[in-house]
């Protein structure tokens, strides 16, 4: 069950500008907690199938590291640059891998979407499986936005 925002209501996207915002957007920032519990941050591609994130990571990264230990992140995405023109969505809750690691290509009914998003979206069609990332879902388990252009009108 994914939790409601409680303040800044006033400023906060509906569903369906939530979801045109993560679906156009194309990086997003994952904070994840180092062995140490250290924040780590990293940038990445992302694609959103309207219920979940999904990420193809590198999985020799300190993030897949990371995330291996200890699966509760934090993910920001963001626009804008003057004041009124910010807005953007933090998701957090608890990613898990999909598929074999590393993603090689083996058929996979719960990648067929994420993949066919993934593709259109960076690369202008099918998505090729180098054999160095594999796939991660995030699921929400909070969901916060804002777009500040609505506190001008």
């Amino acid at each position: 069950m994914v939790t409601e925002q409680r303040r800044g209501r006033r400023i906060a996207m509906t569903p369906e500008e939530r979801d045109a915002f993560l679906t156009e957007e194309r990086t997003c920032r994952l904070a994840s907690l180092d062995k140490a519990g250290r924040p780590h941050v990293s940038a990445l591609w992302f694609a959103w199938d309207g219920t979940a994130l999904w990420f193809n990571s590198l999985v020799r990264s300190q993030r897949w590291v990371n995330l291996e230990r200890e699966p509760n992140v934090s993910v920001l995405v963001d626009a804008g640059v003057d004041y009124h023109e910010l807005r953007g969505v933090e998701i957090t809750g608890r990613v898990e891998q999909v598929g074999e690691v590393p993603r090689t290509g083996e058929p996979n009914d719960e990648l067929v979407e994420p993949e066919r998003l993934f593709g259109a979206k960076y690369s202008g069609g099918a998505l090729v499986n180098d054999g160095r990332h594999a796939w991660l879902r995030l699921v929400p388990e909070k969901i916060v936005s804002w777009d500040f252009r609505k506190s001008m009108s």
